[in-house]
């Protein structure tokens, strides 16, 4: 109809992206990316949507759905080994954990979802798949492998949630790793300073003990990890 005289003609209302869950969880991680996990909630990512947080409710129960279903979604990025080499079976592992390290880090703090959390979603039980066909072809005993799994996924989880502590201390365009060497020189002073009859292993060793950055101790600790996992085959090991 034509707009009567003396009124000012209709605006055409925007047409809106049909809601699904699937758009309700991209939405979600890309309040994360930019704000962090406490920034996700279900009013915040509905106005992201321009909508209620009541109609967010036909897609996911609750703010604890919604995260999981974020973490899953994320886990999505990580790039499995496949097929499993039994010769290569530490080494397949080591190169899983430091994928799942890298994805978390990159999504600010959702790791903290994945502590404490069994996996129930289709991408989190594709890794922990991962994980337990490469022990059992590395010749693991079955109840080992259940066991180091979970381990893992703790020491993983551990390690991304204390990352995002370091990246949030950050202020404005430094880079993350300048300003941890920083903190790390600091902290390096400090011990130097310490009363050496008190500390005697700690100022004597203040060197080795902040000389290596976050990705090495990751690794550090997956080898030790995964060579106390290595010493429940019988044969003795594997590569």
């Amino acid at each position: 109809m034509p707009t009567p005289p003396g009124r000012r003609p209709r605006r055409a209302a925007p047409s809106r992206q049909p809601l699904t869950q699937e758009l309700v969880v991209e939405t979600a991680i890309a309040v994360l990316d930019a704000e962090g996990l406490e920034a996700v909630t279900m009013r915040r990512v509905a106005q992201e949507l321009g909508t209620g947080p009541a109609s967010l409710y036909a897609h996911v129960s609750d703010k604890q759905e919604l995260r999981e279903l974020m973490l899953d979604r994320v886990a999505a990025e990580i790039r499995l080994p496949a097929p499993p080499d039994p010769a290569r079976w530490r080494e397949q592992l080591k190169e899983i954990a430091m994928e799942v390290r890298r994805v978390y880090t990159s999504h600010r703090d959702i790791a903290k979802v994945s502590m404490g959390l069994i996996p129930t979603g289709p991408h989190l039980l594709a890794v922990a798949e991962a994980q337990l066909a490469l022990m059992i072809a590395g010749g693991v005993p079955p109840k080992i492998a259940g066991l180091a799994v979970d381990t893992l996924g703790m020491y993983i989880d551990a390690d991304a949630v204390e990352d995002t502590f370091y990246t949030a201390a950050v202020k404005g365009d430094e880079d993350p790793w300048e300003h941890f060497k920083k903190y790390l020189d600091q902290i390096r002073d400090y011990y130097k300073a310490l009363p050496p009859d008190r500390y005697p292993n700690i100022v004597s060793l203040v060197d080795d003990l902040t000389d290596e950055g976050g990705a090495e101790r990751f690794e550090f600790g997956l080898d030790v990890l995964l060579r106390g996992v290595a010493s429940y085959i019988e044969d003795g090991g594997g590569a």
